[in-house]
């Protein structure tokens, strides 16, 4: 077929074939037979959440102490201050509401004011109170959370020794009640900083032996604060 014969035969098969496969593209679409490409989803945050913090803990010590069964007026045990590592570790049931199990374990020294201050030391003994919360959490902005939570703390007193003149040196493992309040600042979509206070409700038996004296018994209201701040990563 000559030149001039075919070029105007291509032209005008061109022009058909055009709306015929624009129909079919479009047809494929709508069925499904051909997925048109979708965006990628920004991740959702995980469930969980660890955080390490400094914890400052700080008994507020008072009670009542007998010696052989006889109470001794004025009497206490006071608790010393501690700074020690702490852990925790969050999970998130919705975007509001998680639950939070925090571990870590502080050494204390009593010691004996009123009349028995002079005896300086009674005893050491570590603490280890792990404590549950369940906590509601705030969505004040994208990157600022303040909450608020209330669980229940065991705490169990283990190596515990006697001190300056006393034989024997002991603490009794309690329940108590624990209420907490705190703030994470998001720094992405992973890190971010921590501030928290705790306050527990702790009122263990103590018992120990003075030589020569006897018997010192009782409870201490230890009703620590816990503060802490640290760093926090959500997986």
């Amino acid at each position: 077929m000559p030149t001039r014969a075919i070029l105007p035969s291509a032209v005008l098969f061109a022009a058909l074939a055009a709306p015929l496969a624009l129909a079919t593209a479009a047809d494929l679409s709508e069925s499904g037979a051909v997925a048109a490409p979708e965006m990628p989803l920004a991740s959702e945050p995980g469930p969980w959440m660890i955080r390490g913090r400094a914890l400052a803990v700080l008994p507020d010590d008072k009670g009542t102490l007998y010696l052989n069964g006889s109470a001794l007026d004025g009497e206490k045990v006071g608790v010393s201050n501690s700074v020690v590592p702490e852990l925790d570790i969050t999970y998130f049931f919705t975007d509001n509401i998680a639950a939070e199990l925090i571990l870590g374990t502080t050494p204390h020294t009593a010691r004996g004011s009123g009349s028995i201050a002079g005896l300086g030391e009674i005893g050491k003994a570590w603490l280890l109170p792990p404590t549950l919360t369940l906590q509601y959490h705030f969505n004040v902005t994208d990157e600022i959370k303040p909450y608020v939570g209330a669980g229940v703390n065991y705490t169990m007193f283990y190596n515990e020794k006697p001190r300056g003149d006393f034989s024997s040196f002991n603490l009794k493992n309690t329940f108590g009640v624990a209420l907490q309040a705190g703030v994470d600042i998001k720094l992405d979509d992973h890190w971010g900083l921590n501030f928290d206070v705790k306050k527990l409700f702790l009122e263990p038996e103590v018992n120990a032996t003075l030589p020569g004296a006897g018997a010192v018994s009782g409870k201490v209201k230890l009703d620590p604060w816990l503060i802490g701040t640290g760093i926090s990563y959500r997986f």
